[in-house]
């Protein structure tokens, strides 16, 4: 359960108790790792509810919604993992998985003979259109509380958070 810190500011009392057996300092950078790790199940939570039913889990999705972007002739796993954020092994599996239900197609590289180009079919084209809705209901429900400054304050903080992350390895 969240309580509110003197600054009227959302905290959790048990993750900073945890917390405090972390570190012999100042609890909020992991308090705040810890937010963000339970704010991000929580949407994968949201978003699965609508794609466990059609048979693709939320990171199937996203790929697939980045294919539906990339248009002809498609991106390679590697183009595919990095901008996922995900392993180039796991962009392999979530692909066997969108070649398996018919929603993408492997096809070479007419670049480059070693690579492999990954394309949405027009059934994949058709998934991320009937999903749309159902997202749009999911997200505005998600965020109501927030204003459009704060979404896009999060959205912010978030790649803030991922820019350093990266730095660091």
């Amino acid at each position: 359960m969240n309580s509110f810190d003197v600054n009227g500011h959302y905290f959790s009392p048990a993750t900073r108790t945890a917390m405090t057996h972390l570190t012999s300092g100042d609890t909020a950078p992991f308090e705040a790792a810890a937010a963000v790790r339970v704010a991000a199940h929580a949407v994968d939570r949201l978003r699965s509810r609508g794609t466990e039913s059609r048979g693709l889990s939320p990171a199937a999705l996203d790929l697939l919604v980045r294919l539906g972007v990339a248009g002809e002739p498609g991106l390679t796993i590697g183009d595919l993992a990095a901008s996922g954020g995900i392993s180039p092994r796991n962009a392999t599996g979530l692909v066997d998985t969108l070649e398996r239900e018919g929603l993408a197609r492997r096809s070479p590289d007419p670049a480059d003979r070693r690579a492999v180009r990954v394309a949405i079919t027009p059934p994949g084209r058709g998934w991320v259109e009937a999903f749309r809705k159902p997202s749009e209901v999911a997200m505005a429900a998600l965020f109501r509380d927030f204003t459009d400054e704060e979404v896009v304050l999060l959205r912010h903080l978030c790649l803030k958070l991922v820019t350093g992350a990266e730095a660091l390895s």
